[in-house]
């Protein structure tokens, strides 16, 4: 179970700030039909469910997005992950296809509107820390380069940032090679919006990663 606690300085700007945190054995697939069916099923309700103008004030989406302006971070300019899946689903685009571990966390995001960061554990170096981006903190995003994390809401090791709410990082990646899986979830809102997804989360892993050796837990401020 990985070290992890919530920095002092976002707990003052997010105080109702709440984790679930899901460690787990997985196995990589470039690609499950199965899984992948039930993502174009979920992404076909979602579309015919919501309008574009409305994913802002989805309650999840509408909560980060508070957390970010209140961290010093314009929501409109960095776009939270789940917000820019669920605006591709709405407009009929549908998802990237990635793996079967990060096509299932995308499934619980578009699912929830939750901020949800799926990482490599064996690649995290160290005690995690979910603080708040300073002025030219260095950050690779997974597949879009070097990226501004000031006032964002970013996860730590003893490296450096590793996570954020707008983009994974390259560091800490979901690869072929990947066999022990953290996927953390990020609630503004207290504990209870988290409960359903992580279970839903851990099933999801169960049914089309191979997941084992399942740890989960919950950190508060």
């Amino acid at each position: 179970m990985k070290n992890i606690k919530i920095s002092e300085e976002l707990a003052d700007k997010c105080p109702d700030i709440c984790l679930s945190c899901i460690e787990c054995n997985v196995k990589v697939e470039f690609f499950r039909e199965d899984l992948w069916q039930l993502i174009e099923k979920r992404c076909r309700e979602i579309a015919n469910s919501l309008e574009v103008e409305q994913i802002k004030n989805v309650p999840t989406i509408a909560a980060s997005r508070q957390a970010y302006k209140a961290c010093g971070k314009d929501p409109a300019r960095y776009r939270l992950s789940a917000e820019a899946l669920l605006r591709r689903v709405v407009s009929k685009k549908g998802l990237y296809q990635i793996n079967n571990v990060v096509d299932a966390l995308n499934f619980v995001s578009i699912s929830t509107g939750l901020s949800i960061g799926g990482y490599d554990a064996d690649k995290i170096a160290g005690k995690i820390t979910l603080g708040i981006g300073r002025a030219d903190e260095a950050y690779e995003g997974l597949g879009r380069g070097p990226l501004n994390i000031e006032g964002m809401p970013v996860f730590r090791d003893e490296l450096g940032a590793f996570g954020t709410p707008t983009s994974d990082s390259e560091r800490t990646g979901v690869r072929p090679d990947t066999k022990r899986f953290l996927m953390i979830l990020v609630s503004y809102k207290g504990i209870h919006p988290l409960y359903e997804p992580s279970q839903a989360a851990v099933q999801l892993l169960s049914d089309y990663a191979s997941a084992s050796y399942i740890e989960t837990y919950q950190i508060t401020v």
